[in-house]
């Protein structure tokens, strides 16, 4: 896939008065980078957002990238497929569904000469890739989807090889602990247990968001993770998590249970 030309593009180098401009022009940005000396959000209200969530599981992907390839899903100005790159991956495909990020990755990427991929696709059609990654990132994106659980089943059949790292705002309860493999139908206080598997649903906003839909505790992440086929191999930080296919999970899960035609059918 050929990394769309940038319509900005110029041929004298990037000077801190041009990029400043540049900007400017792409209007608010939701990831702060530092490009030629100059911060694209320097007033975030999460601080020096990405890099601070950044710094705290940067250790938890391979140092060395070379060989490999990866998808960065939801890329938005593409802090983390840039980072991905400096660590030598072969190949770096972002994806958004929004023009105005991903002009802003395609900015950010020319500035800091580093070549990545960039195309307008969401979680919900990434089989027409028609690829795996060795490493998949899907960070910040989950709880923006009215269909978080179809998603993670989609990138398990379609696009996930080996490496799943996926980072989801969560609120409840932080601990887990073990759940029954089934209850009667009488059992109801399981459900009012705070470290039940659960998901919470915004019918309205939430931090003036109307895209934040389902917000799960940590046990639910951890539970669709595994029911999507998963097995969880490291949790580096509080709301990020590394997984890897279950083959026997998967195998149980079978394909046909997450047909994207049956479910607009409402067949599912």
């Amino acid at each position: 896939m050929a990394t769309p030309q940038h319509p900005f593009a110029i041929k004298e180098p990037w000077t801190a008065d041009l990029v400043q401009k540049r900007i400017q022009e792409l209007g608010e940005w939701f990831h702060n980078m530092n490009l030629g000396g100059v911060e694209t959000a320097p007033t975030h209200f999460l601080g020096n957002y990405p890099a601070v969530k950044w710094n705290h599981f940067s250790s938890a992907i391979p140092d060395d990238l070379r060989g490999k390839t990866v998808l960065d899903i939801g890329c938005n100005a593409g802090f983390y497929a840039l980072e991905m790159k400096r660590r030598g991956a072969d190949r770096v495909l972002g994806i958004d569904s929004s023009d105005h990020y991903l002009e802003q990755a395609r900015f950010a990427a020319d500035v800091t000469g580093l070549e990545i991929e960039l195309a307008n696709i969401s979680v919900y059609e990434v089989k027409q890739l028609g690829e795996k990654f060795d490493l998949v990132l899907f960070l910040g994106v989950l709880y923006h989807l009215r269909y978080p659980l179809l998603a993670l089943d989609l990138l398990r059949r379609h696009v996930v090889r080996d490496m799943l790292v996926v980072q989801s705002m969560l609120r409840g309860s932080c601990d887990v602990e073990p759940v029954e493999p089934d209850y009667p139908i009488s059992e109801t206080g399981v459900f009012e247990h705070p470290t039940f598997p659960q998901m919470y649903f915004v019918e309205k906003k939430y931090s003036h968001d109307p895209t934040n839909w389902w917000i799960p505790n940590r046990a639910g992440l951890e539970a669709m993770l595994r029911s999507a086929g998963f097995e969880i191999v490291a949790h580096p930080e509080p709301e990020v998590f590394v997984a890897r296919i279950s083959q026997q999970r998967a195998s149980e899960i079978g394909d046909e249970r997450i047909d994207v035609r049956r479910v607009i059918r409402g067949r599912e």
